[in-house]
């Protein structure tokens, strides 16, 4: 059986320990190989010839990039994972109690259990290469560091650094690491070993305390400092997550705890924490999510179908969509994209757009001026169809108008090749209409972008009854290479994400108008778990969005998608929501320097007595079924492929709840018998858009479940 450490001896009496994952492309840790190190130690500590030892990663790209997670599922009890951490301990302690100096040298990824092992050496040295990256995510799978990270961190970096590390997730860049105290040095790859070995050399033992500014000095060196700090800290975090998720608590209690009751005990502290953070079923839910994601970057969309290369893209419409679809296509993907608007100014903006993104990041010194006028220099435009015969995607992102959609495939099929791929970015017209006027309908297909293009990672690629698999295989790998996660739907009005918010949308309206308060309506749903309320969404995406698809959905899906015709009003008084300045909240000078304020003239144009504010509880179950029912209804009809699609196009798309896994792992929570009782009770006080699905009744009768082996 091939090993995953291996011991190297050199002349200069240093030896050099190189981690190579058998079979794999990155290094995780398992917690088989607890014994293979303690042998490889005590080897070490045997050979009085090796003067220092220096940790190296055997792959090209990654140190390591965390712990294997698979090994928490394995975990039964508490007792399971509480013995999994102490594990971690006793070998990081072996590392770090050599008498001999140990250097790691970390290029790539080095993240989770990874950095918590480069914590435990005595020194780090770190590549300035981009594709190093330093930092403990464990936060964003409900977890907890749980190899002494939450002990070893606060020490090298400070309490305030490490804990907005810790309960962020937030990966660190080689600069920052080193400036921080988090590396002792930064080099090129091609001397990362050679420096390592002569840090071994010197033997030099690490710095005590960390570099921080006086004030943080200041309040880090006592208690009743401290106490300050993780009392601001709670309260940020509480500000963030409402309560849902039980980590950050648990992570600054481990930290308080360490240091001012010693190591010792915070890692006593930190394993059991760590215990019950893994039995919760926030992070069940979490971890599944992160396994769902893993599983969705092996998969083409399209069965065995391969995607062609895509070697040059073209966008349409030079407009704030199509700005941003141009601007990840060259950042991300590093395909050439050629712009074409009717009118010089679009073309300006979408320019624009994409420099003002890349100077961001030339400013805050992520990347080479350079490098940005590279990147830049891939996006190029036209107000005629010129130099696009080559084009190997079309995307377009044009007004919701079919005729114009119509137009937009003729013009293509004229004017590029015969395997072009036309891919609309529609956020409600059906792909089947916009390919009926295409002569190759098995080139057209769907590729609807959430907005801001270039923050938002879901991508649903939409195919109707004529796209063929290699259409899809190749619209998907091209979202893929954009940094986007792409699900798979059918085509039908509204798609998924739409069509299931839409519900939702309507359903918080509804409760409006009968006299709850803006705040208290975006307040309860933000206490569910979502990350802004339902009427600061409708004004950030646009009233006049939500009332231009509303009679698109009612016409194709029937009448439960019929918008309250209250809502006509705000339209006639000119509230589009922030892009015009009126909406449900104040905007611009009348808005407060901080936080945000309801436009109280918004009740009288709707005719509403805000009365008395219901229970959170009430609204957010009310509105949330709406969903959860639509939901099953989508994956009834095959417009979604599982479950799990379902799942992952609502936490992207519409920001879900991520500590409950989805829609549909949420309905296994609440369970098929209850929630049907829900909507059969809702049905009955408030009508038949809440009458529950062929597919949930069903489940129901036999207490069935989406994700049955969970």
């Amino acid at each position: 059986m091939e090993k995953t450490f291996n011991l190297t001896r050199r002349e200069d009496g240093i030896a050099l320990l190189v981690m190579d994952v058998p079979g794999e492309t990155m290094n995780t840790l398992k917690a088989e190989f607890a014994d293979e190190v303690t042998q490889v130690l005590e080897e070490v500590k045997a050979d009085s010839s090796i003067r220092g030892l220096v940790l190296i990663s055997g792959k090209a790209d990654s140190f390591v990039a965390g712990a294997d997670i698979g090994m928490l599922d394995a975990c039964k009890t508490a007792e399971d994972a509480r013995e999994l951490s102490t594990q971690g301990h006793k070998v990081f302690a072996q590392l770090e109690g050599l008498n001999i100096p140990v250097v790691a040298a970390i290029h790539g990824a080095c993240l989770g259990g990874g950095l918590e092992l480069a914590m435990a050496c005595h020194q780090r040295v770190c590549t300035d290469d981009k594709k190093t990256m330093l930092g403990l995510p464990e936060v964003q799978l409900g977890l907890l560091p749980g190899g002494g990270g939450t002990q070893r961190l606060p020490r090298l970096v400070g309490v305030t650094k490490a804990l907005d590390m810790m309960l962020t997730g937030k990966q660190i860049r080689p600069k920052q690491a080193l400036k921080m105290g988090l590396v002792d040095d930064m080099v090129p790859l091609s001397i990362l070993e050679q420096t390592a070995i002569e840090m071994a050399l010197k033997g030099n033992r690490p710095r005590r305390k960390p570099k921080l500014p006086m004030m943080s000095r200041i309040l880090e060196g006592n208690g009743a400092g401290r106490n300050i700090i993780f009392d601001q800290a709670g309260k940020q975090v509480f500000k963030k997550t409402l309560g849902n998720y039980p980590a950050p608590d648990k992570i600054i209690d481990c930290v308080r705890q360490g240091l001012d009751k010693g190591m010792e005990k915070g890692l006593q502290v930190e394993a059991a924490h760590f215990a019950d953070l893994v039995m919760t079923p926030e992070s069940a839910a979490m971890r599944a999510v992160f396994f769902a994601i893993t599983e969705m970057k092996k998969e083409t969309g399209a069965g065995d179908t391969e995607p062609k290369p895509v070697k040059k893209a073209v966008v349409l419409g030079g407009g704030l969509m199509g700005g941003g679809i141009a601007s990840v296509t060259t950042t991300k993907a590093k395909i050439p994209a050629r712009v074409k608007d009717i009118n010089e100014n679009g073309l300006s903006n979408a320019l624009s757009y994409a420099y003002k993104l890349l100077d961001k990041r030339v400013k805050r010194r992520h990347m080479r001026a350079t490098e940005r006028d590279q990147l830049m220099a891939l996006m190029t435009t036209t107000t005629e169809y010129k130099g696009v015969k080559d084009a190997d995607i079309v995307v377009e992102a044009v007004f919701e108008d079919l005729n114009l959609k119509h137009q937009m495939v003729k013009d293509i099929e004229r004017e590029c090749g015969e395997h072009t791929i036309f891919a609309s970015n529609t956020s409600s017209l059906p792909i089947t209409q916009i390919a009926e006027a295409a002569q190759r309908p098995e080139n057209v297909i769907g590729l609807h972008y959430f907005s801001p293009v270039d923050k938002m990672p879901l991508v649903e690629v939409i195919a109707h009854a004529k796209t063929s698999p290699e259409t899809i295989a190749t619209t998907v790998a091209f979202a893929k290479k954009q940094g986007k996660t792409p699900i798979v739907v059918q085509d039908c009005a509204g798609f998924y994400v739409n069509r299931i918010l839409a519900l939702y949308m309507n359903e918080a309206a509804q409760v409006l108008l009968e006299g709850q308060s803006v705040e208290n309506l975006d307040k309860a749903l933000m206490k569910f778990g979502f990350p802004v309320g339902p009427m600061t969404l409708l004004d950030e995406v646009g009233i006049d969005v939500g009332a231009k698809i509303s009679p698109i959905l009612e016409k194709e899906l029937g009448s439960r998608f019929v918008a309250p015709s209250a809502f006509d009003k705000l339209m006639a008084d000119d509230r589009k929501g922030r892009k015009n300045g009126k909406g449900f909240y104040l905007y611009g000078d009348k808005a407060p320097k901080k936080g945000k304020k309801v436009d109280e003239t918004v009740y009288s144009v709707l005719s509403i007595n805000a009365g008395a504010d219901q229970e959170h509880t009430q609204i957010s179950r009310r509105c949330v079924v709406q969903m959860l029912n639509e939901a099953a209804r989508c994956l009834e009809e095959g417009i979604i492929a599982s479950p799990r699609d379902g799942d992952i196009g609502a936490l992207f798309g519409i920001g879900f709840p991520p500590f409950l896994g989805g829609p549909f792992r949420y309905m296994d929570t609440l369970g098929s018998r209850r929630l049907v009782e829900l909507l059969e009770g809702y049905q009955h006080q408030f009508g038949d858009r809440f009458a529950p699905c062929d597919m949930l009744k069903k489940m129901a009768e036999q207490d069935e479940k989406f994700f049955p082996e969970a």
